[in-house]
């Protein structure tokens, strides 16, 4: 499952581009050939003094230098031809080629702690929300996560499936606000989602151990009347047994895929996490039937309210048969149709999850 931010590696910390580091040697190049070409009241050797701060974004200190000393040799030899520096003109073509090279030492310092810090704060996202595993117990599993927030592997969605004692359990959910600053609600709901599958024989028992769990940090937190609260739905496919039991709490119904058919599953809504599930009178599941080769498709808000630049919305649904046959997976083709539907991504976080639970591959039905 990929879940890495799709963006350039300089971007990243990682080594300039190899046009990068070409620009100046051939900037250096073109500017002496012009010089030896034009008339000589015509001087293009002062823009070579422009190279050294230029060298400094792509090399690092020595190579910046490098280049520095080459400027300097080519404006201060009047044999060369190149320009007719005078000691003043040449003091500040030193001065500007030691500044640039400051800079480039300063960059490469902190493209190596911008490195680091990445790479920790990857890992501890990935601790909170690792990928899901292509498949659990009797479940093939298939999803997709995209943060809103840039730069980030999660945000205010969440998404799980776990093997227990009383068989394989999933949840999705959709946690209130989006970005950094919802993640520690995203751990907190893993966190009890997980103890809840190994401890909880009934699966709204695990549903109200989330909604006590958000209850419990709202009262816990530093904010004066702090709200928290997210939409869910969780399955369970029981061992054994050809069904799957959905408890949703405020969160979209899951669809069916059976074939080339999509229905939307008919499951007893209930209310959002937070609000006081763990009451007298919880939402009880919804059994269905399940048959070889179904598909169950979970999803967040942020696929269904994403708009196109007519303000219509993205229709799922309708979309679902048309991308079932993508050999990439369903929930790569949802998300590829989704970024061309709304011009480049929704502004919310998305999360996708594709369950098969006789094993069926998460590509078209029947493919090898």
């Amino acid at each position: 499952m990929r879940r890495v931010r799709e963006e350039p590696g300089w971007l990243r910390g990682a080594p300039p581009p190899l046009w990068a580091r070409l620009a100046p040697a051939v900037a250096l190049f073109v500017l002496v050939c012009a010089q030896r070409v034009t008339p000589g009241d015509v001087e293009f050797g002062y823009f070579l003094a422009g190279l050294p701060p230029v060298a400094a974004f792509a090399y690092g200190a020595a190579g910046t230098a490098v280049f520095a000393g080459v400027v300097l040799v080519l404006l201060g030899l009047p044999g060369i031809g190149i320009a007719h520096a005078r000691g003043s003109d040449l003091a500040t073509v030193a001065a500007i080629g030691l500044l640039s090279v400051v800079v480039a030492w300063v960059r490469k310092r902190r493209d190596a702690q911008l490195i680091s810090v990445r790479t920790v704060a990857e890992a501890a996202q990935l601790a909170v929300l690792p990928p899901v595993p292509e498949r659990v117990g009797q479940v093939r599993c298939s999803g997709l996560y995209r943060a809103a927030q840039r730069g980030t592997l999660v945000g205010g969605d969440l998404y799980d499936v776990r093997v227990g004692p009383f068989g394989v359990r999933a949840v999705v959910g959709d946690v209130q606000g989006h970005g950094l600053a919802a993640v520690g609600t995203v751990a907190s709901l893993l966190g009890a989602f997980r103890e809840g599958v190994l401890d909880d024989a009934e699966l709204t028992a695990v549903a109200a151990r989330l909604d006590r769990r958000l209850l419990a940090d709202a009262a816990g937190s530093a904010v004066e009347h702090a709200e928290l609260f997210a939409t869910a739905v969780l399955l369970e496919f029981p061992p054994g047994l050809d069904l799957v039991r959905i408890v949703s709490c405020g969160h979209p119904p899951p669809l069916l895929l059976r074939g080339f058919v999509v229905s939307e599953l008919d499951v007893e809504p209930g209310p959002p996490l937070g609000l006081g599930l763990a009451g007298p009178a919880p939402s009880q599941p919804t059994e269905l039937l399940v048959r070889p080769g179904d598909r169950v498709l979970l999803y967040t808000d942020g696929v269904t309210e994403a708009r196109d630049a007519a303000g219509n919305f993205y229709p799922l649904a309708a979309r679902v048969p048309v991308l079932a046959t993508d050999p990439a997976g369903l929930a790569q083709a949802v998300w590829r149709d989704l970024a061309s539907f709304s011009g480049g991504g929704p502004r919310d976080d998305v999360a996708l999850l594709v369950l098969s639970p006789d094993g069926a591959p998460d590509g078209a039905h029947g493919t090898p």
